[in-house]
């Protein structure tokens, strides 16, 4: 049976509309709709409900010895505040999941994982801890908002002391009084925007929630569903696990070779990663220039021949035409190469882009 976040009342009370979800309800759009949350987030800002991810504790003197044995990325010169991204591989180097490493201090990180892979995520950590390190799931007691936009500082600062607030991307401060709550807040975001991630206890959640709102009301703040954060993060060219990533998928083939340090002494995968050799596919953004939308799963052709496959689709609204992504072949993979996409036995011209497709 899925799980109602501890702000489900609110989402009904402003009509959205609740769908299942990674194992939870939520609002897939309120009454604005999709393409209003959308352009808000791009121009104003946009609320939404995130508290469906999960969150995990490790701490001890070797917590960050298993981090760093754990994910790809180097976590070792990060700093108190700050943030770090990683994928996290099987022994075979295909993608367990992406993170969010936030280190509190030089024993204690965050660690924010995607709902889908709560379960498996923290099975999977448990089993690899060694040393002086223990592992705390708080996902079931934590709520998460991300407050997303070019006015998101603005509006923020109505309820908490701006000095007080992350000023640059990927850092986080502790303990944040947002207008008497206790508050985590992270400059970080899915949308391509400025914006935060705000984490409280679930008890806190619904009257952050409605202060926010209430704050940034004349500012065209308007709460957003799961629609709006998948063409946002689509057109920021940013990947969702289980469309380009998963286990069978490594990260330089899904694009992230940025956060995948092989200098690294060692860490799970990396042995898998090195065995693949050169990768033979990689993800591309696609410009649909024939009449149609291509959604995920969609053949991708060159000259006739099938050289991969979409990941992810949409019309975006921002940009105002059809974009995709997708793992193709590596050798037919330059911007401005034109290629065919297979939507329903129908084929569409499509063009190889750079990503991001939106960059504010």
């Amino acid at each position: 049976m899925e799980i109602k976040t501890p702000l489900y009342d609110c989402h009904i009370e402003a009509g959205g509309k609740i769908v299942p979800f990674a194992g939870y309800l939520l609002p897939v759009q309120y009454k604005s709709g999709v393409i209003a949350e959308h352009m808000a987030v791009r121009k104003a800002a946009g609320l939404f409900d995130v508290s469906h991810m999960g969150e995990v504790i490790i701490r001890g003197k070797d917590a960050l010895d298993n981090i760093q044995m754990l994910v790809t990325n180097d976590c070792g010169r990060m700093i108190d505040g700050q943030v770090r991204y990683s994928p996290m591989c099987n022994g075979e180097g295909g993608v367990i999941d992406d993170l969010l490493i936030y280190r509190i201090d030089s024993e204690e990180y965050l660690i924010v994982v995607n709902a889908s892979n709560r379960h498996k995520d923290v099975h999977w950590m448990k089993s690899h801890l060694q040393g002086d390190a223990e592992l705390v799931d708080i996902s079931d007691e934590t709520a998460l908002v991300a407050l997303q936009g070019p006015l998101a500082e603005s509006i923020l600062s109505k309820l908490a002391d701006a000095s007080k607030l992350p000023k640059k991307y990927y850092k986080f401060k502790y303990n944040v009084d947002v207008a008497g709550t206790s508050c985590m807040v992270s400059k970080t975001g899915y949308t391509g925007e400025e914006g935060y991630e705000i984490c409280c206890k679930n008890e806190d959640a619904v009257r952050l929630w409605e202060l926010l709102l209430k704050a940034g009301k004349d500012d065209g703040l308007i709460p957003c569903g799961l629609g709006a954060r998948d063409t946002l993060r689509l057109e920021a060219g940013m990947p969702l696990y289980g469309h380009e990533m998963d286990e069978e998928v490594s990260p330089i083939e899904a694009g992230l070779g940025f956060a995948v340090k092989l200098k690294k002494e060692n860490f799970i995968g990396k042995k898998g990663i090195i065995d693949r050799g050169t990768p033979t596919r990689t993800r591309v953004g696609l410009k649909i220039t024939g009449r149609g939308i291509a959604r995920e799963n969609c053949p991708v052709f060159y000259n006739d021949k099938e050289i991969g496959r979409t990941t992810s689709g949409t019309h975006s609204p921002y940009l105002g035409y059809p974009i995709a992504m997708a793992l193709v072949d590596v050798n037919v993979s330059s911007v401005h190469t034109e290629l065919e996409v297979d939507v329903r036995g129908r084929r569409i011209a499509a063009e190889i882009v750079e990503l991001p497709f939106y960059k504010r």
